[in-house]
């Protein structure tokens, strides 16, 4: 059931209860503080990737979790710090650093500013150095082995080794081939976290591949994924793009009505003629032989098609919009 992140009188108090309780140390689970960024017209597309990574959609820029997921996987999480130490004062964070002897090899402490808890430059310093001066080991500066994030949330102060997003989708903007009709890199990334959820060796398809965009965001998960494309042309191009950034090809230059093969997922941008005509039979033939080939689909389209994703026999389970200017792009969950 989908679990939604309540307002902050609420999200203090269940902070308040996991710090009093201690319920991450009684349980023996790790407790995770994110952070996420998204530009508006990508707000719900950042909501269903977290619903699907986190079992959750929250309602702040910033949540705790039980579950560890590598920023880099993501388009929108900014951050992650795995907590060691949750305190009502920054003295109660010393004091647990001192008891516990707390050490680490060329560390760094960073505060992280919080949208809206930001503190200025000046008081950021005194924190850190206040915690790097009680943590027995060297500090190093410039290149750190260990990031340690220190911050306050609604009066609670918490800090844990830090990690930043530094995933490659700005360098696969820059892949030799790219057409402006095809599904931007963030929200093929969103997408393959959606359809893949936490299970990084589920087997996937993109029967309609188009330059592979979807395909190279899968390959740098290392997700076990494969692309068809029909058009020579295109399929010759998404091979290149592949080769580009150093991953092997796994893109099939075919028709997806003679895939024989069964996959956990299927991800499909509906083609709609935009480099030669595509008939509604056809979009409808698309969708009935990935409901054949697939247990689960993420079908993207350019109008509500939810009749005939019905009338092929799968069940909607989530939908989600993208929207840009007037440009919107449908994305339905089906299996």
């Amino acid at each position: 059931m989908l679990q939604l992140i309540p307002n902050n009188v609420k999200y203090s108090a269940r902070l308040n209860k996991i710090i009093n309780l201690k319920i991450y140390n009684k349980n023996k689970l790790k407790l995770y503080f994110y952070t996420i960024n998204f530009p508006a017209y990508e707000e719900n597309l950042c909501k269903m990737e977290m619903k699907y990574l986190f079992n959750m959609i929250p309602k702040n820029k910033h949540f705790f979790s039980y579950h560890y997921v590598d920023p880099s996987r993501s388009p929108f999480i900014k951050q992650c710090i795995s907590v060691i130490y949750t305190g009502n004062t920054l003295e109660d964070i010393v004091h647990q650093i001192i008891v516990n002897n707390l050490s680490y090899e060329k560390f760094k402490v960073r505060y992280i500013n919080i949208d809206d808890e930001k503190i200025g430059f000046g008081e950021r310093r005194r924190i850190e150095y206040l915690i790097g001066f009680n943590i027995t080991g060297e500090a190093e500066m410039r290149y750190p082995n260990v990031i340690l994030g220190i911050t306050k949330i609604h009066d609670k102060w918490i800090l844990g080794e830090y990690k930043k997003n530094e995933s490659d989708l700005k360098f696969h903007d820059k892949k030799p081939y790219c057409y402006s009709n095809a599904l931007g890199v963030r929200v093929s990334r969103a997408i393959v976290n959606i359809a893949v959820s936490n299970n990084l060796k589920c087997k996937v398809i993109d029967p309609c591949c188009g330059i592979g965009t979807v395909v190279i965001e899968g390959l740098a998960m290392e997700i076990d994924i494969r692309g068809y494309e029909i058009n020579p042309c295109i399929a010759t191009n998404a091979k290149k793009n592949l080769q580009f950034f150093g991953y092997d090809d796994v893109i099939i230059e075919g028709n997806m009505h003679n895939i024989t093969d069964k996959f956990d997922a299927a991800i499909v941008d509906i083609p709609y003629g935009l480099f030669s005509p595509t008939t509604l039979k056809e979009q409808i033939d698309i969708i009935t032989t990935t409901r054949r080939i697939a247990k689960k689909a993420i079908i993207v389209t350019l109008e509500n098609m939810d009749h005939h994703i019905l009338s092929c026999g799968f069940n909607i389970v989530d939908k989600c919009h993208v929207s840009k200017g007037k440009f919107t792009r449908y994305i339905t969950i089906c299996k």
